[in-house]
């Protein structure tokens, strides 16, 4: 290139870019000549200072002056095309992370939405599933019908299949015909299962962990004797000096804490063993040994009667205390009222009583001390006796009011968090409804059946 028109362009040469060349003019003078510089498109731009001995008649301070200054002016241009693509490539960016995050938001409310879904449709078929799954050990005892037993397995697997791969993956299924296949199968079991007569227990199988709430101690419970589609839970807190009684519709209601009713009874309670049957909440009343009969519906009581000789207030509770002497009860048999009396030495009592008069209709006095005895409960008209107030617990006798005989067994549950205060059979779900140091839990039992055939008299 030539310098204001008085070179050649043959002259000089002009640098490969992006390198920096530096030349001495000349020894005298101690000039050097720089060039690198790229303009937008990426071509390279040089800028270079001729030899004194090539320059016009000029003066040379000028001109040399006159050169770095226009060289400045390509540096100063150079600055301003990086300033400029600088400038573009923020604003791209600035866009890149707005959209990323638009696409981070919309993710989460999927997600969000998804395990909403998730929890609304499905919490009501992993609850059905659960009380069809024991039902299966029993029907594998008798090899009745192998064929049929064999289909039951295969449709309960894959539908717990199905139901662990909608965990996964939402959609796997359509929730409508999933439904249906599993109110077929119900039908089926209830079918087969009315051949059943009362059972031995065998095992138990558990704890699901409801929810966790109240005070240490406290009662929760269902109505074994209404229809299938009434799910009312009620919930009574503490085991003295309340008559709070709260009514939710439904079990996801009780877990959500969305009470439908609160009820306040005419007479404050005294422990936690009490029942809901057809409708009625009966109870210990306080500081007596009387059964209470109350009335949902009518908000009243409807019979009271006191049990003969009956211990109270502490005077032969379980285990545990809390004023537990009396304790209610219903089975597939009917309603049942344990406790102890001096005449009996403070061993356990069991009276079997009328669920409208309250009339006790048969009592049979056993020989265990009921100071000495955890919660217990009755299956098909025997009763269970556990150590539930021990870590390792277990059932570990049984009286049977059919022969008036008792037996000691070994059949272990988990007591998950330490302390029952309430345990009871709900023949409906055959399942243990338990009140464990502020927890309420469901364990499942496993029965030892005999089938009716059409040839039993």
């Amino acid at each position: 290139m030539s310098v204001n028109g008085c070179l050649s362009p043959g002259d000089f040469q002009a640098a490969p870019p992006p390198l920096v060349q530096r030349q001495t003019i000349s020894p005298q003078e101690g000039w050097q000549v720089y060039s690198s510089a790229q303009d937008a498109d990426g071509r390279c731009i040089c800028t270079v200072v001729a030899p004194e001995q090539s320059l016009c008649s000029r003066d040379a301070k000028s001109r040399q002056l006159r050169q770095l200054l226009e060289k400045v002016q390509n540096m100063s241009q150079s600055i301003e095309v990086l300033n400029l693509r600088t400038q573009r490539d923020f604003q791209y960016v600035m866009k890149m992370e707005s959209q990323m995050k638009g696409l981070r938001s919309k993710f989460r409310q999927i997600e969000d939405d998804r395990k909403s879904i998730i929890a609304r449709n499905f919490q009501e078929l992993k609850d059905r599933m659960d009380e069809l799954k024991p039902l299966i050990p029993v029907l594998e005892q008798y090899k009745m019908d192998a064929a049929l037993i064999s289909q039951f397995k295969e449709e309960i697997r894959n539908l717990s299949a199905v139901l662990t791969g909608i965990q996964e993956e939402l959609g796997a299924y359509e929730y409508d015909e999933l439904y249906k296949r599993v109110l077929r199968l119900d039908s089926r079991l209830r079918s087969c299962m009315g051949k059943l007569t009362c059972g031995k227990l065998m095992k138990i199988t558990g704890p699901a962990t409801i929810k966790t709430s109240g005070t240490r101690f406290g009662a929760w419970m269902t109505d074994p004797s209404a229809l299938t589609r009434n799910n009312r839970v009620w919930y009574m807190d503490s085991y003295t000096n309340s008559k709070i009684v709260r009514e939710y519709k439904t079990l996801e209601d009780f877990v959500t804490g969305a009470v439908s009713r609160t009820y306040t009874l005419p007479f404050k309670w005294e422990g936690t063993n009490h029942i809901v049957f057809n409708g009625s909440l009966y109870y210990n009343k306080y500081q007596s040994n009387i059964i209470v009969k109350y009335s949902f519906e009518t908000g009243s009581v409807l019979a009271q009667r006191a049990l003969e000789f009956a211990g109270f207030h502490n005077m032969y509770p379980y285990t545990w205390g809390g004023y537990s002497d009396i304790d209610v009860m219903a089975d597939e048999l009917g309603m049942w009222v344990v406790y102890a009396t001096n005449q009996n030495a403070g061993n356990i009592v069991i009276s079997q009583i009328d669920p409208d008069t309250l009339q006790v209709l048969n009592t049979w006095n056993t020989e265990y001390s009921k100071r000495n005895a955890g919660e217990s409960f009755m299956i098909c008209g025997t009763l269970y006796i556990t150590n539930s107030h021990l870590s390792g617990a277990k059932v570990y006798y049984a009286y049977s009011t059919k022969t008036s005989t008792y037996e000691y067994v070994d059949i272990p549950f988990h007591n998950q968090y330490f302390h029952i205060s309430m345990l009871d059979y709900n023949a409906r779900e055959r399942a243990l409804y338990a009140w464990n140091n502020g927890h309420q839990v469901i364990f499942n039992v496993t029965l030892f059946h005999v089938i009716k055939t059409d040839d039993d008299s």
